[in-house]
């Protein structure tokens, strides 16, 4: 009894002691790099072809990428008791359904993909979201 739960914990470690090293093999191999300057290197990020042996890759450095620069535009408006410029509605949309709007919003007016890519996202969130009048 004593042996079998020695020799389970021993597995047991081994294995995850490989875990960090295996991981960080294959990320190493599979980093195809991102480079998003624009509101449409984002949106196009945002919006991979399925057959795009990257498109998961993408789309979790898209969804990382919003989730940032929103975390920093509240914390920034927190900070500074600025004004708010993007409000979301409780319940909140999800990032996914955002995104796609995002996407959609970037392809209708192509001047948009243009902006830096954290300004345009932020343009598109205050268009999307916007504050009610005094808040």
């Amino acid at each position: 009894m004593k042996f079998s739960g020695w020799l389970r914990g021993t597995v047991l470690g081994a294995g995850l002691s490989l875990v960090p090293v295996v991981f960080a093999a294959g990320a190493q191999a599979a980093d195809p790099g991102f480079p998003v300057r624009t509101t449409g290197d984002l949106a196009a990020l945002c919006a991979p072809r399925p057959v795009d042996p990257h498109a998961i890759a993408k789309l979790n450095f898209c969804h990382g990428f919003a989730q940032g620069v929103l975390s920093g535009e509240l914390e920034r408006v927190r900070a500074s008791q600025g004004t708010r410029r993007i409000c979301l509605p409780s319940p909140g949309p999800t990032r996914t359904q955002t995104l796609a709007e995002f996407v959609k919003w970037v392809q209708a007016i192509p001047a948009n993909a243009n902006e830096l890519a954290a300004a345009g996202l932020l343009k598109f969130l205050g268009e999307r979201y916007p504050c009610p009048a005094g808040r």
